[in-house]
């Protein structure tokens, strides 16, 4: 089992220079049918739309399988593991949830795809809670239309007499 790329660190001038900033963006990931399957698997979601390349092609205007909207979005950790840097004084980084999820058009068994990472707002709650908001689309190689949009809240709990 592969482990997570180290993350940068950056400090509180560098994460507010960020908003509305240039986006970064992840490697490109294959989603192809073994994944979705093991996701069906851990999710118990088993739709033939997923799972059932015969009945998908026959059935569904896609030609085969999707993939899960939910594992396109679950994508967003690895993808951010490579994307996003941590705080300068970090003692833990939260998902604080979603202000926006819309799923925008099908990954089709066997493509490409990566996180675009755009920091929208940087709130400081108090002189140890940092909440992120972060523009995301989840594009699909050689598609248009994104598979995903959404807008991200990550919580930054600093250590306590940290200077960031």
């Amino acid at each position: 089992m592969s482990k997570q790329p180290e993350m940068k660190t950056i400090t509180m001038n560098q994460l507010k220079a960020q908003v509305e900033g240039e986006p970064r963006f992840s490697r490109w990931y294959e989603i192809d049918q073994s994944r979705i399957d093991k996701f069906a698997d851990v999710t118990e979601d088993w739709q033939f739309i997923h799972v059932d390349a015969q009945r998908a092609a026959k059935e569904t205007p896609f030609g085969g399988t999707i993939a899960h909207g939910f594992l396109s979005l679950s994508m967003l950790s690895a993808m951010s593991y490579e994307t996003e840097a941590k705080l300068e004084g970090i003692a833990m980084g939260i998902n604080y949830g979603f202000n926006k999820i819309r799923f925008t058009s099908p990954v089709k068994a066997g493509q490409k795809v990566r996180g675009k990472f755009t920091t929208l707002k940087v709130d400081e709650k108090s002189p140890t809670n940092i909440l992120t908001t972060t523009k995301i689309e989840v594009e699909i190689e050689g598609e248009k239309r994104p598979a995903l949009m959404a807008e991200w809240l990550g919580l930054t709990i600093l250590e306590k007499g940290a200077d960031a």
